[in-house]
This record gives structure tokens, C-alpha cells and sequence, in this order.
């Protein structure tokens, strides 16, 4: 069981590396096992990956094995908020981390699939990295959201399995591009009331910000 989640945590992991979504020794991944989590150890690039790259601890944060990210008290934080979250993604990726930084929310809505698959990507207020702050500030939305920018920081993104939680990465970081590029052009032109209104009709009984629950 473990070396198969490893497997497929090292294979997205590689994945978004290819993808230039997690540079460097930075973000880190985690997924939910057995009532405890498997986490990316400290230190470990997301990219570059291997078996011995990773530690369990329990939630209520204990180590059992390995020397688990500084960031581990983030990753338990949604797990227990969320029972439908089984993997957690946390990149530094260019163009979100740009949004983080410049402090700027994704909730505007420029593009239907991203209104349908997140209804918006809020951003939470900075917090040290890995402090209890930063878990507080962060945590907020959670309930609410699959995904949230955390300023001057990077993105952590949330999903009942893995491929679903690096699609909406691939997704988040391409809509980060696409409001950049619609800033060059002179703006872009919202989504109006009505026209939102339908694409949230599409998502059934699906909480906004929370499509894959």
C-alpha cells in the first residue's frame, strides 16, 4: 500500500517537475494512509523524487518515520477539515506564486472552467513558512476551497486523488498565465452575473470552490 501511494506521489511529483511547477528543493506533497500521512521528507524535491524521500506521521503530528516536511502541520490541517481530501499538493509555481506574491486573488471570473472547477482561488494572508501562523491564516478556507494562494508564499491545492488534485495545479497555474496575459492586453472582460450563474447550474449540488467533493 505505502510503496504504491509512493509510487504515484513520485510520479506526479516528477510530472510537475517536467512542467516547471515545482522548481527546486521547494513545495511539498502528502497523502492520506491508513488514519495517518505520507509526506515528502524535509528537504526532498518535488521533481526529484525517490523511495526514501518520504515520512509518515500521525494526526496529531508524530513522527514515525523519516523527517517529514516543515510543512506538515499545513498538510494535517486540510486533511482534518476535509475528510473528502486524500491528496495534498504545495508548489511555488511561477505564475501563482506571482499572484501570491503580487497578493492578488484569483476571483474574478475571467474563464469558465476555472469559475466551474474552483469558483475562485482565494488568497490567505502571509504567515511565516511552516509556522502555526501560517497554518492559522491558511486553514481559514479550507473548508470552503480546494485550493487557496498563500501570499508572498506559493499555492497548495487539495483533491479526493492525486491525479485530480496535479490536473487542477495544471489548471490553477495556467489560469494564473492566462490573467497575466489578459493584464498585457488591457484587461480582461468578466464573466457577467447571469453568465456565472449557469456555469455554478452546471456543478449540480457542489459547494463553490469545492467541484470534486
Amino acid at each position: 500500500m505505502i510503496k504504491d501511494v509512493k509510487k504515484e506521489l513520485i510520479k506526479y511529483g516528477k510530472l510537475a517537475g517536467k512542467r516547471g511547477l515545482t522548481p527546486g528543493v521547494s513545495g511539498n506533497m502528502s497523502a492520506r494512509l491508513d488514519g495517518k500521512v505520507l509526506i515528502t521528507a524535509s528537504g526532498a524535491a518535488n521533481g526529484y523524487l525517490k523511495d526514501d524521500d518520504f515520512a509518515l506521521i500521525d494526526f496529531d503530528g508524530n513522527v514515525l518515520e523519516g523527517k517529514p516536511s516543515s510543512e506538515k502541520l499545513l498538510h494535517l490541517a486540510f486533511y482534518k477539515m476535509r475528510e473528502d481530501i486524500n491528496f495534498i499538493i504545495h508548489v511555488h509555481s511561477p505564475y501563482l506564486s506571482s499572484f501570491a506574491s503580487a497578493r492578488i486573488a484569483l476571483d474574478k471570473p475571467i474563464m469558465a472552467e476555472n469559475v466551474f472547477y474552483f469558483g475562485q482561488i482565494p488568497l490567505a494572508d502571509y504567515g511565516l513558512p511552516s509556522s502555526e501562523d501560517l497554518v492559522e491564516k491558511t486553514s481559514k478556507y479550507f473548508n470552503d476551497y480546494d485550493a487557496v494562494l498563500m501570499a508572498n508564499h506559493g499555492f497548495i491545492v487539495g483533491a479526493k486523488t492525486l491525479k485530480e488534485a496535479y490536473l487542477k495545479l495544471e489548471l490553477a497555474e495556467s489560469y494564473a498565465q492566462v490573467v497575466l496575459n489578459t493584464k498585457l492586453l488591457g484587461g480582461a472582460v468578466l464573466l457577467n452575473e447571469n453568465e456565472v450563474k449557469e456555469i455554478n447550474l452546471l456543478r449540480g449540488s457542489n459547494c463553490v470552490g469545492n467541484v470534486g467533493k
